[in-house]
């Protein structure tokens, strides 16, 4: 069974925000989210993907699958 629960590593302890559904000793990964790279903070750059994602013009039309449904 994968389990996630949100928390956060504190001086050298990971600090859980809810109690785990788990009563016996149980192996568990740890991965750390963090947008730093080096040392230093990601910049993201905005509007990175401009130009090279495109909708084609009947994107809100409905969808012949679903014609039954509607």
């Amino acid at each position: 069974m994968l389990t996630t629960i949100k928390g956060y590593y504190d001086h050298g302890q990971i600090v859980l925000e809810e109690m785990p559904p788990v009563k016996d000793k149980t192996d568990v990964m740890v991965t750390f989210l963090s947008d730093e790279i080096g040392g230093k903070v990601a910049k993201r750059k905005l509007g990175g993907l401009e130009g090279k994602v495109t909708l084609p013009d009947d994107f809100n039309e409905p969808l012949d699958d679903l014609k039954d449904y509607m």
